[in-house]
């Protein structure tokens, strides 16, 4: 048995085609004009949550860059201030040196003895380097890695040269899921502290020098501060090397990442060019099918 078609039927199937085809017509000038297939989840579920994965994981991917920049950061400031701490200390052996000629007049180991304050003066000022307000040097204190000469303790005795860090409070960065990397360096272990600290030494060289004394015999203390900044520089290049190679990983991983996010979010333009001129003829064709299938008006009916 045939269905019976009346006109409204036909009205309605054609306005439904006609309606299909402009829909069609609108995504494909929807991606032709932003380049993407997937602007919402409806357009595609399935890609839609792969994009959240995916994206995801370039939030952590770059949340990882910045933890290396910050990285770089500190350890190249804490790697400055050793070279220059290396290099003072260098010169305070080189006057030790001379002020061990008993020829020298009392006027030139006077002299001697003020620049090695001022080399002092100026390691100290090294030793309390910061990077962004904090001590490189202190791990997680936020004060001053080692305190003036002129320090008292809170019972007013003398503290002078007292570091203010903490041998356990590590300053560490996350570089990977699975990688920290410690950015601060442990200021005792590289100037020493309180009357045993490389400060106090060169106080005690200066002394010797103004009392006209000779102080050769502690070239023996300076140079094992000399290898214990060498230590310390070895163990800052390491990690540097750690970041650098976590940074070789990272930009090769965002790479991949946004290829994979641009396979499944951008469009093929000349694919979609193509879609779009095609569905416009079909919705032109479809136009002129509706025009002769819809019912006639009266003008044309009596016509």
């Amino acid at each position: 048995m045939i269905g019976r078609v009346t006109s409204q039927t036909i009205a309605r199937s054609t306005l439904a085609n006609l309606q299909s085809n402009l829909s069609s017509v609108s995504k494909l000038q929807a991606q032709l004009s932003s380049g993407k297939k997937v602007t919402k989840a409806s357009d595609d579920p399935v890609h839609s949550a792969q994009l959240m994965s995916l994206r995801g994981e370039q939030t952590r991917n770059s949340q990882y860059e910045r933890n290396v920049q910050d990285s770089n950061s500190w350890l190249n400031t804490i790697d400055s201030a050793l070279q220059t701490a290396s290099s003072s200390l260098r010169r305070v052996r080189d006057l030790v040196i001379q002020g061990g000629n008993t020829s020298l007049p009392k006027i030139a180991k006077d002299a001697l003895a003020t620049e090695i304050r001022e080399l002092k003066d100026g390691l100290l000022k090294t030793a309390n380097t910061t990077y962004l307000g904090r001590s490189v040097f202190a791990g997680t204190s936020i004060t001053d890695a080692f305190s003036g000469a002129d320090a008292v303790d809170g019972l007013g005795n003398p503290a002078p040269y007292m570091w203010s860090g903490n041998d356990d409070g590590h300053v560490l960065r996350a570089v990977a899921d699975t990688a920290e990397v410690r950015v601060d360096s442990n200021g005792r272990n590289v100037f020493g502290e309180g009357a045993d600290s490389l400060f106090a030494l060169l106080d005690e060289i200066a002394t010797t020098l103004e009392s006209g004394g000779n102080p050769a015999d502690l070239l023996d203390r300076i140079d094992a501060f000399s290898t214990d900044i060498r230590a310390e520089l070895a163990s800052v290049g390491a990690r540097q090397r750690t970041v650098e190679n976590a940074a070789t990983q990272l930009s090769d991983a965002g790479l991949n990442l946004t290829t994979q996010v641009s396979g499944i979010e951008d469009i093929d333009l000349a694919q979609v060019i193509l879609q779009l001129q095609s569905q416009h003829v079909a919705y032109q064709a479809s136009l002129g099918a509706a025009s002769k299938a819809l019912t006639p008006s009266l003008m044309e009916f009596l016509r």
